[in-house]
């Protein structure tokens, strides 16, 4: 019973879950950052643009401690990887 009660404790981060998934497996294209906001509590938000198959796909990540540290990187106007599920390509992470 006990090692059945630690199991049912441990709970995943879906959203680490699906960035790890995405990174191990989607497929990569190129995108754009649009714009960046930086949050009251001084995190930073991207947003970016892709395209596949002729359709436009808008989305936003918060970006990790790694990613601060280039913030050139990250910029509007700057092309960065993207990589997304192909069988749900609205889903994705920056490379």
């Amino acid at each position: 019973m006990g090692l059945l009660s630690f199991i049912k404790k441990r709970k995943r981060d879906p959203f680490a879950e699906r960035k790890r998934l995405l990174l191990e497996n989607g497929r990569i294209t190129d995108g754009v950052i649009i714009d960046t906001e930086t949050m009251p509590n001084g995190d930073e938000i991207v947003y970016y643009t892709y395209s596949l198959n002729g359709v436009e796909f808008e989305s936003s990540e918060l970006l990790n401690e790694e990613q601060l540290r280039d913030p050139l990187k990250f910029a509007p106007g700057a092309k960065v990887g993207v990589r997304y599920d192909p069988k749900n390509q609205g889903n994705s992470t920056l490379a």
